[in-house]
């Protein structure tokens, strides 16, 4: 859990399957996209580590380009499973970058959100979920999913922007004038 404290669990991003074919199949595929991207954007920010899942890319494409070009370098993995964690090579990375909370974001809620998140707990790894950052083909399946980690321990469903916000600590960050801008682009 992302907690408004000085010392801070070691963190990483997690985006799911931002791949054009899944994002045309979700009703609010846009706006998913364009929060998706803001959270990339301010996590390279705040040094946090962006990594990235593409579920069966030979077949439905890669990640699209507004999110990759904030994705480490090296760190897209791809799947055929629904959970992140089946993608060769993403677990070793966490465990490289000591990972202690999983910021997730992606697609989508009721497949590999959910799955992802799941193995996350099996794994001792706290995940903070972006409420604005997540969709699926229908709303009510995704707020029931939605629901039901809400009552999960070491899950936190916030927005984005309050993740952040609490990371920021104070408008003292070295990172604080250039975060307010990159929130208000998007108003």
């Amino acid at each position: 859990m992302i907690e408004d404290q000085p010392e801070q669990p070691r963190v990483a991003l997690l985006l799911l399957d931002l791949q054009a074919s899944l994002i045309q199949a979700i009703p609010n595929g846009d706006e998913v996209l364009q929060r998706c991207a803001f959270a990339a954007q301010a996590a390279r920010l705040l040094d946090i580590p962006v990594l990235a899942t593409e579920q069966v890319p030979d077949k439905l494409g890669p990640t699209v380009p507004e999110v990759l070009e904030h994705v480490d370098q090296g760190c897209v993995f791809a799947k055929t499973a629904f959970s992140a964690f089946g993608a060769e090579g993403l677990e070793d990375k966490l465990e490289d970058l000591g990972v202690e909370v999983l910021l997730l974001a992606g697609l989508e809620t009721t497949i590999c959100v959910y799955q992802t998140v799941m193995d996350a707990l099996r794994r001792e790894i706290d995940v903070t979920l972006f409420t604005d950052c997540v969709s699926a083909r229908r709303a009510q399946d995704a707020r029931d999913v939605l629901d039901l980690l809400s009552r999960i321990e070491g899950i936190s469903l916030l927005p984005s922007e309050a993740v952040f916000y609490s990371l920021l600590h104070s408008s003292e960050h070295p990172q604080f004038r250039a975060f307010t801008k990159l929130v208000k682009s998007l108003h």
